[in-house]
């Protein structure tokens, strides 16, 4: 889906997991964003899939899941009341997934998440997960809410390694981020190239000068050309 250039997909190294991660997108991430997580995601995953909607009460696939009585479905979603994962022994972690656990991830934007979650009933039912952050985004090309607000791929990264702790997960996450962090270099790159006249046009080329990424958090910020 991308140029070839500046594609991800020689860096992608898929492993195998036992809980099956449902990543919900929003449209307008599925269709417009070039540098969406969702998707790389995926292609980290090999248990995994991306199901595209906005009200997920009557979708289909949605549906079929929650539905089936083995699955024990989750929604990844930040909340004081959810169960954290960060929290908790590996023996807790065990007993409250189970077996087959189905955790499922609203991609999308910030709006965008809080009205998918509003609009699908099914996805409200859910028992949440969440975990305690405290790092700091590397996704330094996009504006965030918060500095300690992540990535559909690193928030799926941290869960992993969090439910290594019950032994529910025993995959080696080392390269996991490895697309997304090539990524991101690939695009800072082209931001510092004085050559590159089509990267940012609404940039002239000249001194550098920091950017402030996050909207409440002036401690971060990236050099960029201005």
């Amino acid at each position: 889906m991308r140029p070839v250039i500046s594609c991800s997909c020689k860096h992608t190294n898929p492993i195998q997991t036992n809980t099956r991660f449902v990543i919900l997108m929003h449209p307008m991430e599925y269709k417009k964003e070039k540098n969406g997580t969702g998707l790389m995601t995926n292609l980290q995953l090999e248990n995994s899939e991306v199901i595209v909607d906005v009200d997920f009460t009557n979708n289909k696939r949605v549906n079929e899941i929650l539905a089936d009585e083995d699955n024990s479905s989750f929604l990844l979603y930040p909340g004081r009341e959810n169960f954290n994962l960060s929290e908790r022994d590996g023996t807790e972690i065990n007993t409250f997934l189970g077996k087959k656990p189905y955790l499922f991830i609203l991609d999308g934007t910030w709006p965008c998440a809080r009205k998918m979650l509003r609009l699908s009933t099914n996805l409200q039912a859910l028992p949440r997960v969440s975990f305690d952050n405290k790092i700091k985004s590397k996704f330094i090309l996009k504006q965030q809410p918060e500095s300690l607000c992540l990535s559909t791929i690193e928030s799926v990264h941290t869960v992993i390694n969090l439910l290594k702790k019950g032994d529910l997960e025993e995959c080696d996450t080392k390269d996991f981020l490895l697309p997304f962090e090539k990524m991101i270099e690939y695009q800072v790159k082209c931001i510092l190239d004085p050559n590159n006249n089509h990267y940012r046009p609404s940039h002239k080329k000249g001194a550098l000068k920091a950017k402030n990424i996050y909207k409440k958090d002036s401690q971060r910020n990236i050099i960029f050309e201005k």
